[in-house]
């Protein structure tokens, strides 16, 4: 009864250390990066500061690039401009950014009031992991704005030397306050803030995929290595990899539309630039370089979301190799136990046969593969010790069932992996050449 009552008691504590692991407060890992959200205004955790929020959105999206175009920009207001301050491009520049800016901060803010930044981040779900995978979801968590700066800073640079370099020399002299020097400083100011809000809200929303992504690598790299330890069994490896499954099904629920209009907003927006480009003979860095720049952008973004969907993919599926890696390697020792028992094998034999299995990964081989190896992808032999207890009909059985249950981010159920990449390269190669062939008549 007494020891009952202490298990029943540990229990409760385990649950409510739990409990206070996943909750939010304003004292959790959390609050460096609410911090950020403040700065970059897109907090939304109470009222005022969703108000807030859609506010700063509303006049950074919408109302500074319409400004810019129709009144700032020179020959937007009818008059006439000199071949250099002239801005052809700067219609689909502007719809570009402001669109996936949109696309980016509406499914932002549908992500934290549905889900809440914790559980939209999985940090509710850390207490189940082991400490490996806690210490390394950390480390990317708190790398992930760093590279966010990383991708918006070198684009904000550029743009800024643009936008500066077009004011001072002479772009637009519209004295709305008074004087041409304040109005164009301010004029300068508005949309260089516009473009960095843009680019960060886009570059947030891809960031943020990836550090998920990363998560879910680091619980499969924790995963493999149930194919190493001794009490292994086959129902806590299924179990497990049923609990990834359904991680990366969330995952791919969450984030399928933002994917998908992303790929076909910035596939849109890319021919859109280049069918205007090929049309105008008069093409130089002085017109295209706003218009470039955006491009830089958001084809950066994409590939932040292709690579993280088709890495985890790529991860997912190496479990099925590791599997039946592991699987070979128990079938081949316990028919090599079977025939030393039914015949005795002289020592030099065994020790010729254990030196091929021990010189096929030494040193040498560590060397040549350098850093592409991992716990789930590599050409290690599994240790025997691991599988001595498990029968042949229920490795079989887990093998098949990983070869028939393929995990990975799909996008309303296409798999998202190194195949669905070619294809896409392949579809947007083909309509390259098609509007090229109607503009510039390549064939």
């Amino acid at each position: 009864m007494g020891d009952a009552r202490v298990a029943l008691l540990n229990h409760e504590n385990n649950n409510r250390r739990a409990f206070s692991r996943s909750q939010s407060h304003a004292h959790d890992e959390l609050r460096g990066f609410r911090r950020w959200l403040k700065c970059l205004c897109v907090d939304q955790s109470d009222r005022r500061t969703a108000c807030l929020s859609w506010l700063v959105f509303f006049v950074l999206t919408v109302v500074v690039p319409a400004v810019s175009h129709f009144v700032f920009a020179c020959g937007g207001r009818g008059d006439d401009c000199d071949s250099l301050h002239s801005r052809p491009y700067d219609a689909v520049a502007q719809l570009s950014l402001s669109g996936i800016a949109a696309l980016s901060f509406i499914c932002l803010s549908e992500f934290v009031r549905k889900f809440g930044l914790r559980r939209f981040l999985f940090f509710d779900k850390l207490c189940d992991e082991s400490e490996t995978v806690r210490k390394g979801y950390t480390k990317q968590f708190n790398r992930s704005m760093k590279l966010l700066f990383i991708f918006v800073l070198p684009c904000f640079a550029a743009e800024g030397a643009y936008k500066i370099w077009w004011y001072t020399s002479g772009g637009t002299r519209i004295p709305f306050l008074g004087n041409t020097v304040i109005s164009n400083t301010v004029a300068c100011a508005l949309e260089l803030c516009s473009w960095f809000y843009r680019t960060v809200v886009f570059f947030l929303v891809c960031i943020l995929f990836r550090l998920i992504c990363c998560l879910q690598i680091l619980r499969l790299q924790d995963f493999a290595q149930v194919f190493v330890q001794v009490d292994s069994n086959v129902e806590s490896v299924l179990k497990e990899h049923l609990r990834i499954r359904r991680h990366l099904r969330i995952i791919s629920h969450r984030y399928r539309l933002f994917i998908l209009w992303a790929l076909v907003f910035i596939t849109a927006s890319q021919f859109a630039s280049l069918f205007v480009t090929t049309r105008n003979a008069d093409v130089n860095i002085y017109h295209t370089g706003e218009l470039a720049v955006c491009s830089v952008s958001l084809l950066a973004g994409l590939l932040i979301l292709l690579r993280s969907a088709t890495k985890i993919t790529h991860k997912a599926q190496s479990v099925t190799c590791l599997a039946a890696k592991w699987h070979v390697c128990a079938t081949i020792d316990s028919f090599d136990h079977t025939a030393d028992q039914a015949h005795a094998t002289p020592v030099g034999c065994v020790a010729d046969e254990h030196l091929f299995t021990l010189t096929s990964d030494g040193p040498s081989d560590q060397d040549d593969v350098g850093d592409e190896e991992d716990e789930l992808d590599n050409t290690q032999f599994v240790p025997s010790y691991a599988y001595s207890t498990i029968s042949f009909q229920k490795r079989q059985a887990l093998v098949n069932y990983f070869e028939n249950n393929r995990a990975g981010i799909t996008i309303f159920g296409f798999m998202l992996d190194r195949s669905s990449l070619h294809t896409i390269f392949g579809i947007e190669l083909s309509l390259v050449l098609w509007l090229l062939g109607k503009t510039i008549g390549i064939s």
